[in-house]
C-alpha cells in the first residue's frame, strides 16, 4: 500500500484543506438525510406524528449510546495506529450503512442501521484531534471556526439536496449519502497525509479508552469544569434541532421534505457567514468570554422565537438570532484548550467528543417526548393518562426547554469566566 508522510506539527495548509474537505462530505452524507428519515419512519407507523417522534428519539439515542461508547475507544486507536485509518475505515462504514438503511424494509432495519452509524461516525471527533496535530495552541480557535463554518456549508447543500431528492424518492437520499461517504473514504485513502508520526503515538489503554475515565480531566481544573457544564448544557440544547425540527415544521406549518431542507439550508447559509466570516474579527474585538456569552443569549432567544412561532415567516426570523449562538462552540472550545497542557489535548478532545454522545444519549429521547407530549391530550409515556395529560397544545415547547438550558448556561458561563476577564 502506499506510504504518506507524516504531517509535522507545523501548520501546513494542506493539510487543512484536506480534513476539511473530509467534514464536508461527512457533513453532506449526514445532512442529506435529515428531511426525509423522520418522514420514513412517520410512514412506517401510517402517519402516526407522535408514535414516529417517539421511536425516532429512541432511534437518536441508539446512536448517541453507540457514540458515547465507541468515540473514546476510537480516539484510543487513533492515538495508536494514527488518525488516517480510522477516518478511512469510518467513511467506508458509513457507507456501507447508509446502503442498508437505503434498502430498510422496516423500522427495526433502520434502527439497525442507525446503530451502526453511531459506531462508524468517529470523523468529527478524529477530526480535531488532526486539527490538534497540525496547529499550534494560538492558532486553534481560528481552525476550529472553519470546522463550523464546513459544518454549514455541509447544511446548506445537504439538506437542500436531500430534500429535493427525497420529495422523488424517499429513499433516494440515503443512496446519495452512501456514495458521498463512500467517495469521501476514497478521497481520504488517495490524498490524506497523516498528522500522527509514529513517535508521538502512545499504546492503546482501555483506562484511556472508556468514557467514564476520559471525562476525568474535565474535574480537574474549577473553570474547565465549569466551561464543561456549559458545552454540556449547550449541546443538549442542541440536540433539538435534529430530534423534532422536521417533525415540528410539518405538523405545525405543513411543510413538506423540499420546504424543510430550503429552510435547514437558509441556517446553514447563516451558520456560515457567522463562523466563516464573522467569529475571527468578533472575538479578536470582544474577547472569548464576551463572545461566549453574547452566542448563549443569542441561541436562548432563537429557541424561544422558534417555539413560539405560530406562522413558518415568524420561525424564519428567529434563524439570523439563532446563527450568532455559532460563536460560542469555537470561543468555549478555545477556552478549554488554554486550561490543559499541550499533552492533554488529546484527551480534551475525547472528553469533549463523550460529553456530545451523553447529550445525545439524553437529548433525542427528552425533546421528542416533550414534543410528543403537547401534541395530545394523554401522554405517550402516561401510565395513568389522568395525571400526566396537558389541557393545551404546545409543539413549541421542546424549542422553548432549549431556551431555558441555553439561559442557564449563560449563568454558569458568566460566572466560571468572570476572573478570567477577557
Amino acid at each position: 500500500m502506499r506510504r504518506y508522510p507524516p504531517v509535522t506539527t507545523e501548520p501546513r495548509r494542506a493539510a487543512m484543506l484536506f480534513i476539511l474537505v473530509t467534514v464536508l462530505l461527512d457533513m453532506l452524507s449526514f445532512g442529506i438525510i435529515i428531511p426525509v428519515l423522520p418522514k420514513l419512519v412517520e410512514e412506517f407507523f401510517s402517519g402516526d406524528t407522535a408514535q414516529a417522534a417517539v421511536l425516532y428519539g429512541l432511534m437518536g439515542t441508539a446512536w448517541a449510546f453507540m457514540q458515547f461508547f465507541c468515540s473514546p475507544i476510537q480516539g484510543a486507536l487513533s492515538d495508536r495506529f494514527g488518525r488516517r485509518p480510522i477516518v478511512l475505515l469510518s467513511n467506508f462504514g458509513l457507507g456501507l450503512d447508509y446502503i442498508v438503511m437505503a434498502l430498510a424494509p422496516n423500522v427495526a432495519w433502520l434502527v439497525a442501521g442507525r446503530v451502526i452509524s453511531g459506531m462508524a461516525s468517529s470523523s468529527f471527533s478524529t477530526a480535531g484531534a488532526y486539527i490538534a496535530d497540525v496547529t499550534p495552541p494560538e492558532q486553534r480557535a481560528a481552525a476550529f471556526g472553519k470546522i463550523g463554518m464546513v459544518f454549514g456549508l455541509g447544511f446548506i447543500i445537504g439538506p437542500a439536496l436531500g430534500g429535493w431528492l427525497g420529495a422523488l424518492d424517499p429513499r433516494l437520499p440515503f443512496w446519495g449519502a452512501a456514495a458521498l461517504s463512500l467517495m469521501n473514504a476514497c478521497y481520504g485513502f488517495f490524498v490524506l497525509p497523516e498528522s500522527l508520526p509514529p513517535d508521538r503515538r502512545t499504546p492503546f489503554a482501555w483506562a484511556r479508552a472508556n468514557p467514564v475515565g476520559s471525562l476525568a480531566l474535565l474535574r480537574s481544573h474549577y473553570e474547565l469544569f465549569g466551561l464543561a457544564t456549559v458545552a454540556f448544557l449547550g449541546s443538549l440544547a442542541h440536540a433539538v434541532l435534529p430530534s423534532v425540527s422536521v417533525l415540528y415544521m410539518g405538523y405545525r406549518y405543513g411543510w413538506g421534505p423540499a420546504a424543510v431542507g430550503l429552510v435547514m439550508a437558509g441556517v446553514g447559509v447563516a451558520a456560515m457567514i457567522v463562523q466563516g466570516g464573522l467569529i475571527r474579527p468578533i472575538t479578536a474585538r470582544f474577547g472569548e468570554r464576551r463572545v461566549v456569552l453574547t452566542g448563549l443569549l443569542c441561541g436562548s432567544v432563537g429557541f424561544f422565537v422558534y417555539g413560539l412561532a405560530s406562522e413558518g415567516w415568524i420561525f424564519c426570523l428567529g434563524i439570523p438570532v439563532m446563527a450568532f449562538w455559532g460563536l460560542t462552540g469555537p470561543a468555549t472550545q478555545s477556552l478549554m484548550t488554554r486550561r490543559v497542557s499541550s499533552s492533554e489535548q488529546g484527551q480534551l478532545q475525547g472528553a469533549i467528543a463523550s460529553i456530545n454522545g451523553m447529550t445525545g444519549l439524553i437529548g433525542p429521547t427528552l425533546f421528542t417526548q416533550t414534543f410528543a407530549y403537547f401534541l395530545r391530550s394523554d401522554s405517550v409515556l402516561s401510565l395513568q393518562p389522568s395525571r400526566l395529560s396537558t389541557s393545551f397544545e404546545l409543539p413549541g415547547a421542546p424549542f422553548i426547554l432549549a431556551s431555558l438550558m441555553l439561559f442557564s448556561a449563560v449563568v454558569i458561563a458568566w460566572r466560571t469566566t468572570k476572573a478570567g476577564g477577557r
